[in-house]
């Protein structure tokens, strides 16, 4: 049992880290068959934000150190993502940074985060506070949704 947990925590971090960058994962399925298989809530809710907030550190990082024609390439994202990310920035502020969780538009704002140069302290209070309640929910509802 020892063993399956540490494998778990692994594989959920893993998971969120590589959800939050270009590959299409899902750290949800992950993190449902984990409370399903009855680990700790709270730790795996850590876990898993953890490697999701490090997740969209390492596109802010692409964002803030590289060109944008080279994130473009990297992260395959077209001109007119990168145009809507810049306008949420625009009209919403840092606060968009608390939606990078959501799929699709969350990976280009956190790269758009870096290119602008967003506080880093900012940054990660926002998408820390975003991701964390996303994980909270899904594991309530995982959890008490019958």
């Amino acid at each position: 049992m020892e063993y399956f947990l540490e494998l778990g925590h692994i594989g959920l971090f893993i998971s969120a880290f590589l959800a939050a960058t270009i590959l299409p994962l899902s750290s949800e399925i992950v993190l449902s068959a984990l409370l399903l298989n009855g680990l700790s809530p709270t730790t795996l809710v850590i876990i898993a934000t953890t490697g999701n907030v490090l997740g969209s550190l390492t596109n802010y990082a692409l964002g803030y150190w590289a060109s944008l024609v080279v994130v473009k390439k990297w992260l395959r994202m077209s001109e007119d993502d990168f145009v809507r990310a810049e306008q949420r920035f625009v009209k919403y502020g840092m606060f968009a940074l608390c939606f990078a969780w959501v799929p699709i538009i969350g990976d280009p704002l956190t790269v758009m985060a870096g290119v602008l140069r967003v506080r880093l302290k900012w940054f990660l209070i926002l998408v820390t506070a975003g991701k964390f309640l996303r994980y909270v929910v899904i594991s309530y509802m995982v959890l008490n949704v019958n």
